[in-house]
């Protein structure tokens, strides 16, 4: 007798016929449905989560690493003539050609750092002042590059350039004046009085984080050299890299290139944890919604539960006519697989639509709440990013899939183990 290959045609006829349940076998099609449905939400809820979480990590560290230095480079403190700490940098232009002679760096700039009062009329604001030459300015990509910027950057050598969170809180635009104050100005000999000098705002950036629009001024290097009185000096070096993901391996030449005095701060010091944070909460994530799925495809065991039940008569006759146990197997194996397969291409659909109009989304969204969906003063960034990843999509379809055939081996083996003798027993 001639064995049938696996997955013949006849058994996809009769699993199709299974599945196309007659009216007085609803019970059989409404849990088909059910089951259906919850595959495909559950897939849609994995895939739009991994995604918007891949989003997030990502504007996050672009955001990072658009507006920030890769790496920092300071300097161990001195004791100066006066007995304080002298951390400044003196010879920070021959330390800068050292850097850039480091493989991968790809651009080093000087900076004076501080932190002061801004002051419009009757509005105040703490910043953060980083003097830098114009050409180091213009390279920094968040900054020269923002779509949201208003000003001439070109106009940088004569006055301040400050962030969009800044202006608003004073209230100013380009053109206005702004006025700078200091409490460590001017030494007399009543002791130190503040510095107050007066700026004409000509560029008003937006780096798309926050922390930084909120609370970050730029001022050219000279005039910062003079206010803060760091004449001839720099308080650390700003250094950009070609590969910001490998920057710990470039740690070692670039603390050699810094000198006996060098110490570095990466990009990775100041957000690893936060990042970190980032991971775990993907991972746990990923197991939660797992459930999810898993909860859904256990809906395809109770349909095929209902289906063999129904079907033990048709069970027995097809034994009786020579079907083999394994046929009767792969029968419901389709039955419940063929389900969880179309809820999930569902799923990928609607979660590969969410990530692809999630700005659509949640502009809706956000109107519907009145503007308060998002609060960017905690989240740090503006909007919602998703970034669809083929990795994140492939995941949750491996998943959907082979839960959806592990669970519908277990009531198709019980139908193939049916008595065809015990089937038609009563009938």
């Amino acid at each position: 007798m001639a064995q049938t290959p696996p997955f013949a045609p006849f058994e996809w006829m009769i699993a199709w016929r299974y599945l196309r349940a007659r009216r007085a076998e609803g019970g059989v099609s409404v849990m088909t449905w059910i089951s259906l449905i919850g595959i495909t939400l559950a897939v849609f809820a994995l895939i739009a989560t991994l995604s918007v979480r891949s989003g997030f990590r990502a504007e996050f560290v672009d955001t990072i690493l658009g507006a920030n230095a890769h790496v920092t480079i300071y300097q161990f403190g001195e004791v100066a003539a006066n007995g304080q700490i002298d951390r400044t940098i003196t010879n920070y232009e021959t330390l800068a050609e050292q850097i850039r002679a480091v493989p991968g760096v790809t651009r080093v700039a000087p900076l004076v750092r501080q932190q002061v009062m801004a002051n419009k009329g009757q509005s105040n604001s703490g910043v953060e002042v980083f003097g830098i030459a114009a050409e180091d300015l213009k390279t920094i990509p968040r900054i020269a590059s923002s779509e949201l910027a208003l000003g001439d950057i070109n106009q940088f050598d004569q006055g301040i350039a400050i962030g969009s969170g800044v202006a608003r809180t004073l209230g100013v635009t380009v053109g206005d004046r702004i006025k700078l104050i200091s409490p460590n100005g001017v030494k007399t000999a009543f002791g130190t009085s503040p510095r107050v000098n007066a700026y004409e705002v000509v560029y008003i950036f937006s780096a798309g984080r926050y922390d930084i629009d909120r609370t970050r001024a730029y001022l050219p290097l000279l005039e910062a050299q003079s206010f803060f009185n760091r004449e001839g000096v720099a308080d650390e070096l700003e250094v950009m890299v070609e590969d910001p993901e490998q920057v710990d391996e470039m740690a070692l030449p670039l603390l050699q290139a810094a000198g006996e005095r060098g110490q570095i701060w990466t990009w990775r010091d100041a957000s690893g944890s936060f990042l970190s944070a980032l991971d775990i909460e993907d991972r746990v994530m990923f197991v939660i919604l797992s459930v999810l799925v898993l909860i859904a495809a256990m809906n395809i065991v109770s349909g095929l539960i209902m289906l063999v039940k129904n079907k033990g008569r048709d069970i027995g006759i097809l034994r009786t006519m020579g079907l083999t146990q394994g046929s009767i197997m792969r029968v419901f194996f389709i039955c419940g697989s063929f389900t969880g397969i179309i809820g999930t291409a569902m799923g990928v659909i609607l979660g590969c639509l969410f990530a692809l109009y999630v700005d659509q989304i949640f502009a809706f969204v956000n109107y519907l709440s009145g503007g308060t969906a998002w609060d960017a003063s905690v989240r740090g960034i503006y909007f919602l990013p998703a970034k669809l990843q083929l990795g994140d999509v492939l995941s949750a379809v491996a998943l959907s899939l082979g839960l959806s055939f592990i669970v519908t081996i277990f009531p198709a083996r019980r139908a193939a183990a049916m008595n065809p003798v015990e089937a038609l027993r009563y009938e």
